[in-house]
């Protein structure tokens, strides 16, 4: 119930120190509640435990909150602004106001949402010039990221497969209903072959510290284009093991999103010049097996969604989304050696 009263308290203007324009939209994901407020946008972890991610404390969803803000200032640095408390005195409910603190707020500076690259894409308005932008920048971001034995360590072929076995296990049960038996069986045993075959490439790519603390949710939705500027934002900051990845991960996932999106030649094009940039040659001898990996993971997370009790066309619709991140995949598991 104190959950729903501070959503409903920020759905109103008297929540907030600035003067809200045009009203208060919310945008909802299924961990966190994201308040417009024309100038600033506001986002409160919500109280959930997936297993992957705990938010079910107070105390973690600040720190959590505070993490987010520190990670995701690398790249956004003019966006993420702060993270403030959410008080309760009497029957108001204000951020940053007076009284008994309920709930933490990660404030950020509104930007328009017509500006997302992923609705770009769609129109038709990133070019070259803008991917070579987004290439340097996550190359030079790569460069200054974080390293240590303990992130390095979430790179070996170890923690890879398991991360491979869990994916597998998650997504069996909706074989047959987003692919073949045959595929499952194929993928499986390729993944495992290719983890084997290239066990040395792997460890030599830790011991040259590619594995760093990155994005991890590099995606063409996470990308916003303002002024000709790229803005990357909402970086995973709940768990290490999605986020302490080969800086190859990161590339591979907005590659492999462009290739959805049919954008083979600004895929191929931002490929190229981050290996321009960042001089990591040998990328490409792992690209198509994290490509593969985040097809898989979208392909999976989309399927999720088919247990919840969805009408016929938005099943269908989730059915479809997901069946055409799985073909994907299948097509990096046939180049995978």
């Amino acid at each position: 119930m104190e959950t729903q009263k501070i959503v409903e308290a920020c759905l109103e203007p008297a929540a907030y120190d600035e003067k809200v324009t045009g009203g208060i939209k919310l945008i909802q994901t299924h961990i966190s509640w994201i308040f417009l407020t024309g100038k600033y946008a506001y986002k409160i972890k919500k109280p959930v435990n997936f297993g992957f991610l705990d938010f079910t404390t107070l105390a973690k969803r600040k720190k959590y909150s505070e993490l987010e803000l520190s990670l995701n200032k690398r790249l956004c640095p003019e966006i993420y602004l702060d993270v403030l408390p959410i008080r309760q005195e009497d029957n108001n409910i204000k951020i940053n106001g007076g009284g008994k603190t309920i709930e933490y707020a990660l404030k950020m500076k509104q930007l328009p949402q017509a500006r997302l690259m992923n609705k770009l894409l769609e129109l038709g308005e990133i070019d070259k010039e803008m991917i070579d932008k987004i290439a340097k920048k996550i190359a030079d971001f790569h460069s200054k990221a974080e390293t240590s034995i303990e992130i390095a360590e979430f790179g070996s072929p170890k923690k890879l497969r398991f991360n491979w076995l869990e994916h597998f296990s998650q997504t069996e049960e909706f074989v047959g209903k987003v692919m073949t038996m045959e595929d499952f069986v194929f993928a499986r045993e390729k993944i495992k072959n290719f983890m084997e075959n290239n066990h040395g490439l792997f460890e030599k790519r830790m011991e040259e510290k590619k594995i760093r603390r990155i994005h991890g949710d590099l995606h063409s939705g996470n990308i916003f284009i303002v002024e000709g500027r790229p803005y990357i934002f909402d970086c995973i900051e709940f768990n290490m093991r999605f986020s302490c990845q080969d800086a190859a991960a990161d590339v591979a996932f907005l590659s492999m999103d462009l290739d959805c999106k049919k954008q083979m030649e600004l895929s191929g094009f931002f490929v190229n010049k981050y290996v321009e940039y960042s001089r990591d040659n040998e990328l490409r001898k792992v690209l198509d097996f994290y490509k593969c990996y985040y097809a898989w993971v979208r392909g999976k997370v989309t399927a999720f969604r088919l247990k919840e009790g969805l009408d016929d066309k938005e099943k269908n619709e989730v059915e479809e989304t997901s069946k055409k991140y799985f073909r994907l995949a299948m097509k990096y598991i046939d180049n995978l050696k």
